[in-house]
C-alpha cells in the first residue's frame, strides 16, 4: 500500500513539474513564486535542440 501511495505522489510531482515547465520557462516567462526554479528550467530549455521553421517543413 505504501509503495502505491509513493508512486502516485511521484507521478503527481512529475506532472506538476511538466506543467510548470510548459506554462512558464518554455514560453520565456518567469515562474511567479520560485524564480530560481525557473532559471534552472530555462537552462534546460536552452540546452535542448530545437527545429527551425525551415527544418520542420521537411
Amino acid at each position: 500500500m505504501l509503495a502505491i501511495v509513493l508512486m502516485m505522489m511521484f507521478g503527481l510531482a512529475l506532472a506538476g513539474a511538466v506543467a510548470a515547465y510548459v506554462a512558464f520557462p518554455h514560453r520565456g516567462e518567469q515562474l511567479p513564486v520560485v524564480p530560481q526554479l525557473g532559471d534552472a528550467m530555462r537552462k534546460g530549455v536552452d540546452a535542448l535542440p530545437t527545429l527551425e521553421d525551415s527544418e520542420s517543413r521537411v
